[in-house]
Order: C-alpha cells, then structure tokens, then sequence
C-alpha cells in the first residue's frame, strides 16, 4: 500500500527505557551502544518530521508465545523476578540474569513488533528498531546475548497480521540460528545469513547444507565466510545471493539484522568489513525493497561490540540512508562531547574508516564457491535466475 504520509520516509523506533536491557559493566553488550546510536542521529539532525521516533512498547504474552514456549516464557519472568536459575540458558556468562529481563526484552521485541506495525500501515515506508536484532534466542532458551528473539516475534506478528511471505536477511556476522531455527519448516519466511563461519565463531552453525526440513526445505539459506573475508566477499555473497532469491521469492516484507560486528575493529569476530563494506550492503537491501515489496522494510540493529567507533556510525549510516537523508562531513561535536562524557577520550570525528594499509587477505574464491553451490541446489527450487558477472 502506498505509505499513509507520503512525506515520511524512515521512522526510527527509541527510547533510553531499552538500556534496561543491561547484564553488567563486564559484559560486552553495552546499553550505551544504542544511546550513543540515537543521539548521533539526533545530533546529524536526522529525526524531523519525514522522519519521526517513536518510543516501543512492550510485546504482549500473545505475540511473544507465537516464538517462544510458555515454560520458557514464565522462567524469564521468574529470573525477572529475582530467582536464581541456570535452565533455559538463563544465568549463564553469555546470558546473566538482572532485575526485570522480562520486561527489558519485551519492551525489544515489542519495539520490533511495532516497527512492522508503523510499515504494515502505510505509516511508515520503511522503520528501524536499533534495540532488535536478538537473534540468537531460540523458542525453549536463551543463547548469545539474546533472551527473546525479536526478529521472530515481529516476523510472527506480521504474519498474523496477513501478510504471506516475509524476506528476512541478516548481515550479523554470528549466524542468525534463532530466526532460522524458529521457521526452519515454514515455506513463509526465507531466512538468508551471511556471517563467519561457524567453524570459527558462536554459535557453531550457519552451515551452507543447513536449508531448512519438511515444507520449508530450500527456505533456510546460509553464506558462511572464512575468517578476515573482506568487503569483497562480503558484498558479493549479498549481491549474488539475496536478489535473485528475493525477486523469485517475492515476499510482502523484508526484515533485515543489520549487525555491525563483522566489521575489522570488533573484538569478538575475525571478519575484516568496513563501514563502506557495511553501508553498501544495507543500500542494495533498502534498494531490493523497493523493487520486491514496495519499500516495505523493517531494519533491526544486532551485533557490534566496538561500541564506540563502529556502531553508531554503521546504524547512523543505516538510518540516514532509510531516510534519503545526507550525513555531515565529520561526526557533530555535540556527539563527541557527550562520548567524552561517557568515558571516551577518542571519539571518531568521521564516518568513514581511517585510511590504513590493507591487512587482510582477500578469501574471494571460498565464497564464491559457497555461492556456486547455492545456486545449484537452493535457487532451482525457487525458479531463481542466476546473475552472470
């Protein structure tokens, strides 16, 4: 449908209640990322009236059941609550228990939901939930830092909502194993990952012959990259791998992990993408919206664990490109005061990766035969054209 305000073109969905969703000073997800995020795009002038924020709500019991198993659900109340627990994942280093996760995590995958909601509408053409991206959790535990799986609840919540086929596609550089495995037999929802390979990296999965089972058998698609993959191979496995499925698969939504963790400076990955290598595969994804699904994109955030260089400039650069709005030539002093204030003496003046000497090998040819394999045995099934170079 055509969007309900034709002069909105990206809504960003916020509130500083998501650093609720906080395990500790140790850990290395830091509810800081996601207000250093906002306010950078605050600050780059970016929210205005083509482009609003508006605050999540929590997802109810009912949309967070179409993901996750009720035992599941009442244990993380009751860890919530206050009640020591190491069942369902839960307690565990990865995963530590803190007053009200339930709350927290609803409040996320209700700000997912609510982003598809604002899309579905016509509201908003395209939306971005930067605290979402949880999409590790699987329907009976909690797993990577992610104790609800967001991503599966928005994408449930549209499915209730009519809408047949849903894109999802999930640049994290951890395998999207939660979102998978939640529709590994549901020809609805075509799950495309690009990330390192799970001989390397958490959470050991995300393997090519892993193509979903029963009537979602060839809806599981997978593009593991070997360590230090460079914008190269990470480029052209979105390239050549995520149109021609889109355009065969034709779904009614895209909803894209725009994790920023494969990014060369993230401490808990070997991938070696830049901020180019990261904003030009969001562009070709907002790009295929509009070709498949009339623009209709939901974006979530996801990864990133250099908190303070890569990933509020990535997401501001997602944002900005949502929006067709411009960025400043250096990061706003305004923002790097307020990262001084928060304990950085550094803070990037540019949204663009300092020059350096190229430090990484190119691995073209392990994705490229990744590829091939592909479109042998995963496109036939979708009538999928192969693009020639």
């Amino acid at each position: 449908m055509p969007p309900e305000n034709p002069n909105v073109k990206a809504g960003l969905v916020y509130s500083r209640d998501l650093s609720a969703y906080d395990f500790g000073p140790h850990h290395p997800m830091q509810p800081v990322r996601l207000e250093l995020t906002a306010e950078l795009i605050e600050a780059c002038g970016l929210l205005g009236p083509d482009s609003p924020m508006a605050p999540p709500r929590p997802a109810t019991r009912e949309e967070l059941l179409r993901a996750h198993d009720a035992e599941y659900l009442d244990a993380v109340i009751a860890a919530g609550a206050g009640a020591a627990s190491y069942r369902h994942g839960l307690g565990h280093a990865d995963n530590p228990i803190f007053p009200r996760m339930d709350q927290a995590s609803a409040l996320i995958s209700g700000g997912s939901v609510l982003a598809v909601e604002k899309v579905l509408s016509g509201e908003w053409p395209h939306a971005f939930a930067i605290a979402g991206g949880l999409h590790h959790a699987m329907r009976d535990r909690a797993a990577g830092f992610c104790i609800l799986n967001d991503a599966a609840v928005a994408i449930h919540a549209a499915l209730a909502g009519g809408v047949e086929r849903v894109l999802y596609v999930d640049i994290d550089a951890h395998h999207g194993d939660g979102v998978e495995r939640i529709f590994y037999s549901d020809p609805r929802v075509l799950t495309i990952s690009i990330h390192e390979s799970g001989r390397h990296l958490f959470p050991g999965t995300g393997f090519v012959t892993e193509i979903g089972e029963g009537p979602g058998e060839g809806f599981s698609v997978n593009v593991p990259l070997e360590p230090y993959s460079s914008d190269a191979a990470f480029v052209e496995a979105v390239e050549r791998v995520v149109p021609p499925l889109a355009r065969a698969f034709s779904p009614d939504l895209i909803v894209t992990q725009n994790g920023c963790d494969a990014h060369a400076e993230d401490p808990l990955t070997h991938l070696a993408i830049t901020l180019e290598g990261h904003a030009r595969a969001v562009s070709l994804l907002h790009d295929l919206s509009h070709e498949v699904c009339g623009g209709r994109l939901v974006a979530l955030g996801g990864g990133g664990y250099s908190i303070l260089r890569v990933v509020p400039l990535a997401w501001t650069r997602v944002f900005a490109m949502l929006a067709g709005r411009s960025l400043p030539e250096v990061t706003p002093e305004r923002w790097r005061r307020q990262c001084r204030a928060a304990g950085s003496d550094g803070p990037p003046e540019s949204f663009h990766d300092p020059e350096t000497p190229e430090k990484f090998p190119e691995t073209s040819e392990d994705v490229r035969e990744t590829i091939a394999w592909i479109e042998s045995n995963i496109f036939p099934r979708h009538g999928a054209k192969v693009l020639r170079s």
